[in-house]
């Protein structure tokens, strides 16, 4: 551990020189030397000997990364705790860097996004709003890119579920992705309704009726129930009807 905070003060330190106008190779290997104790290496055991020490200081540095990853994802959580959507998506853009193939951190940049689409306001009255389309896309592609990552993960298969119906008006495209997380979750409540109500959008009245039923059979809450029970009504009124 101590190691560790030497070569994350030596970092800083560089750091702080090149917010000062900038820091050369010859600077960066300067304070290496200084702090592994290694000049000029010419003899056999030097050389050795100074391989060993560079070779600790990679693994010590690529620990510190790892940490430093994690870090800025305990702090995007934290964020995310407190409704503080748009610092906790730079977060886990941030710890995105040090773990490019870790799906939660995809599905939590999903959410961030989709939660600060809400908040992005068209101040130039364009009648377009970018911004929140904008939020909408990089909430999709995150959630996209962690099934594609794990395609058995529930919370995003849901998330985008939510997102194709709700936000972008493609409850098509929400489908395939609520009834396998149906298939994977198959007493999951919340997948449930969004997934009849993707069913009613699409004019599949009668199997939206068929997961008000399925609702209906699991649930032990009267409220749920009578909520299931009205949407089957509304789905088999209009399955009539057309």
């Amino acid at each position: 551990m101590i190691k560790i905070k030497s070569v994350i003060i030596v970092f800083s330190a560089i750091m702080l020189l090149a917010s000062c106008g900038g820091v050369s190779n010859k600077t960066v290997i300067r304070h290496q030397k200084l702090e592994e104790g290694v000049e000029s290496p010419t003899t056999i055991e030097e050389l050795k000997d100074a391989i060993g020490k560079y070779q600790e200081r990679v693994a010590d540095v690529q620990l510190a990364q790892s940490q430093i990853g994690i870090w800025y994802k305990i702090l995007g959580t934290r964020y995310l705790d407190n409704k503080m959507y748009g610092e906790a998506l730079k977060c886990f853009e941030e710890a995105l860097k040090y773990y490019p193939d870790n799906q939660n951190l995809y599905y939590y940049v999903g959410v961030c996004a989709g939660y600060m689409s809400h908040a992005a306001l068209d101040f130039n009255a364009s009648g377009t709003n970018e911004l929140k389309y904008n939020y909408l896309k990089l909430a999709e592609e995150a959630y996209l890119r962690a099934i594609q990552i794990e395609e058995r993960y529930v919370r995003a298969l849901y998330g985008v579920g939510v997102l194709y119906v709700f936000e972008l008006d493609e409850p098509e495209k929400a489908i395939p992705h609520l009834e396998k997380a149906m298939s994977i979750d198959t007493k999951n409540l919340d997948v449930m309704f969004v997934l009849a109500r993707a069913y009613y959008s699409t004019y599949d009245f009668e199997k939206s009726a068929e997961i008000y039923d399925k609702i209906i059979e699991i649930t032990k809450s009267d409220e749920t129930k009578k909520t299931a029970e009205e949407n089957k009504k509304i789905a088999l009124d209009a399955a009539y009807t057309n």
